[in-house]
């Protein structure tokens, strides 16, 4: 770890006389806070409104494909091959983030989004023709492949957007539109999927059209700042690596997350919980796959209109911590309401831990690097969402959905525990404000 890094930790843990910043009160911090700094800007509402429907489009694809594959297969091992597909797809992230540290960052959404959108298209057509399953993979890999092109340029490109000031606030506003955003799709999805099903896949599509027009009303360079001198692909990820090694406290943050989701998901199950154990149909799958967003948006709400949290470390610890025990509830439910309940805690808890863990991935990284680091993050997070999927499906097939929800749930508790015995720096991680990388 170089000086640089120390100073930022420091800074972090807020080890200063009397254990606060000077000059900085709780109550000042209060006062001075602005809930709406990043609704304030004009690229963000442009860029907000973009991302928000391209969210819509793949929550209404993600229920689509999950219970159409489910009901041509009537076999949870589909659902785990639609995970590891997916997860396939995430090959292609961690060249994107050197790509994205090189060139303009909108250019590369752009072109992701079209990828997408294609595959929609395509998914709309093999639906509609009933098509063989197989073709349902092939063009769900080719939306992932399209995706993870985008992600890292995503990510590194909002700083910019909204200036690092506002970016802590940009961060819970994008969660807040996220959370609505997977509450409204996956209903949306489960209405029309219910009447038609290759029209999800058209919606979705129109989604993807609807946020590259956004990135062009976007006013603002998109460039990475110009590195010291350009590096080969090989070089450039080792890079990217080697300040991630160098930096202690980002490696727990993103290992603590990936674990949790990895043993933890259980959407992916969700197909079979509402037609075989809850009996609900495809509008219930629908409402149980909004219910977590439900819960987040809430959170995400409450997020923005507060001050930067203190105590972040104990604060992430114990949201994983509940979104292990809801993951629990979830698997021995049998009632549809208590479903619910537990998928919103889920969606609460689940949301807490990106607020801190995306914040402190961008404030703590430099913005030549960040597209790099960005990458490396949405490998861990991303893979595990996906292999946490096929995980669930696989061990559902082997032992039934309920006890691969309620062992993964048991696994993320034993994941926090070790952590938090783990890693004292994570312990003592405190204001989560935004810091110059």
């Amino acid at each position: 770890m170089d000086d640089d890094d120390r100073v930022r930790i420091h800074l972090l843990l807020g080890r200063t006389r009397g254990g606060r910043a000077a000059g900085r009160h709780p109550w000042a911090c209060r006062l001075t806070h602005d809930p709406y700094a990043a609704l304030r800007q004009r690229n963000y509402r442009h860029y907000a409104l973009g991302w928000f429907t391209s969210v819509v489009g793949v929550a209404i694809t993600d229920v689509a494909v999950g219970w159409e594959v489910f009901q041509r297969t009537r076999e949870p091992f589909a659902l785990a091959l639609v995970g590891l597909v997916q997860a396939l797809g995430m090959i292609a992230v961690l060249p994107a983030g050197h790509v994205a540290d090189r060139f303009s960052r909108r250019t590369l959404l752009v072109a992701s989004m079209i990828g997408v959108m294609v595959a929609n298209v395509g998914l709309a057509v093999v639906s509609f023709t009933q098509a063989d399953v197989w073709m349902m993979f092939a063009l769900l890999l080719l939306s992932a492949l399209s995706a993870s092109l985008g992600r890292p340029a995503r990510t590194a490109m909002l700083p910019r957007i909204v200036g690092r000031g506002a970016f802590p606030n940009a961060v819970t506003w994008n969660q807040s539109l996220f959370q609505v955003a997977v509450v409204v799709g996956p209903v949306a999805g489960g209405l029309v999927m219910a009447h038609h099903q290759p029209s999800a896949y058209l919606i979705s599509a129109g989604c993807c059209a609807l946020f590259i027009a956004s990135l062009v009303l976007i006013r603002v360079d998109t460039r990475p700042d110009a590195a010291e001198r350009p590096l080969p692909l090989i070089a450039s990820l080792r890079e990217g690596l080697t300040f991630l090694g160098r930096n202690r406290l980002l490696p727990v943050i993103m290992s603590l997350d990936m674990f949790a989701v990895l043993l933890g998901s259980a959407v992916i199950l969700m197909p079979v919980f509402a037609d075989e154990i809850l009996h609900v149909g495809a509008r219930g799958n629908g409402m149980l796959k909004a219910a977590p967003g439900a819960g987040a948006l809430v959170t995400a709400l409450w997020l923005a209109h507060r001050p930067p949290m203190r105590r972040a470390g104990w604060n992430l610890l114990i949201a994983v911590g509940v979104f292990g025990v809801a993951t629990i509830a979830f698997g021995l439910s049998r009632a549809f309401w208590l479903s619910m309940l537990a998928m919103v805690v889920a969606g609460a808890s689940d949301c807490v831990s990106v607020v801190i863990r995306h914040t402190l991935v961008q404030t703590l990284t430099p913005d030549s690097m960040r597209g790099r680091v960005s990458a490396v993050n949405h490998v861990f997070i991303g893979s595990s969402n996906e292999l946490g999927a096929f995980r669930a499906g696989t061990v559902a097939g082997w032992f039934g959905p309920v006890f691969s929800v309620v062992s993964g749930g048991i696994g993320t508790l034993c994941v926090v525990v070790v952590t938090a015995c783990a890693s004292k720096q994570l312990r003592q991680l405190r204001d989560l404000h935004a810091r110059e990388a």
